[in-house]
């Protein structure tokens, strides 16, 4: 059995969503609602020490890190391929997730804090704010960075900039074919999708405006039956999110995938 913790709107969970839709497979949902700390209960840190989503339990055996994941499911269901044949083809597919993985992955958060989360934090106290980040396995450097007040203008061009040098190599890339390494739609474009679904409910869009191998690309994307499995009712973000009123609650008990978010 294949259960997966996740969350609507994470972007990690995004990608492993959408690598399931791709494969054919189900999986038994846990919906966790990070606003209340799910994530950091004994029970799931058990499962994943990192405290972070999404988690995958197949037949109880933990299986962490949404790009290993992917690559999971990979190898036990190799059909419809998303990796190429060739040693070569996915040596250059794991290069181009390494780079997406560092660049705009990490990037995307710092405006993603910035429009959503900073403005909760206001409200926060110091003591709360410093006792919450204690808990943190994995992120602590990353909310005290961010701090109470939302991250640095310069830290904020930085991210803008990994992001624009993200598209402009995608673009280029792109010359060779529909997707990023050419004629097959593999896991790089799967780790790539999240962050660019991300930058577009923020309003950078613009971002990609010149680069119509990339806007086309995003079209394409989205006309992918597995962007809709992924993408289910709740699970985008635009600058009218405010959290937590609008996270889901975590479902009771298990759900097959897919299934309707609750309400």
């Amino acid at each position: 059995m294949m259960e997966l913790f996740h969350g609507p709107r994470s972007t990690c969970s995004q990608k492993v969503r959408l690598c399931f839709a791709e494969k054919g497979q189900t999986f038994v949902s846990h919906l966790m609602d990070l606003s209340q700390g799910a994530h950091l209960t004994e029970h799931y840190l058990r499962i994943n020490p990192n405290g972070v989503v999404p988690s995958l339990l197949h037949d109880g055996q933990a299986i962490l890190d949404s790009s290993v994941i992917c690559e999971y499911l990979e190898e036990i269901f190799p059909s419809p391929a998303l990796s190429p044949a060739t040693s070569v083809g996915r040596a250059q597919m794991r290069a181009w997730m390494r780079y997406l993985e560092e660049v705009p992955t990490s990037a995307i958060r710092v405006p993603t804090f910035n429009q959503i989360y900073a403005e909760r934090m206001k409200t926060i106290s110091p003591e709360t704010f410093d006792q919450w980040t204690s808990e943190l396995p994995l992120r602590k450097a990353f909310y005290r960075k961010m701090g109470r007040d939302g991250f640095s203008a310069t830290d904020t061009q930085d991210s803008l900039d990994r992001l624009t040098q993200t598209i402009q190599r995608a673009d280029k890339a792109l010359q060779t074919g529909p997707w990023l390494l050419g004629q097959q739609f593999t896991i790089a474009d799967i780790v790539l999708i999240p962050t660019i679904v991300r930058m577009d409910d923020l309003g950078l869009s613009h971002m990609w405006n010149g680069h119509p191998l990339f806007a086309a690309w995003y079209a394409r994307v989205q006309q992918r039956p597995s962007f809709k499995a992924a993408y289910f009712d709740g699970t985008r973000m635009d600058r009218q999110f405010r959290w937590p009123a609008a996270l889901h609650r975590p479902q009771e008990g298990p759900v097959e995938y897919p299934a309707k978010s609750p309400d």
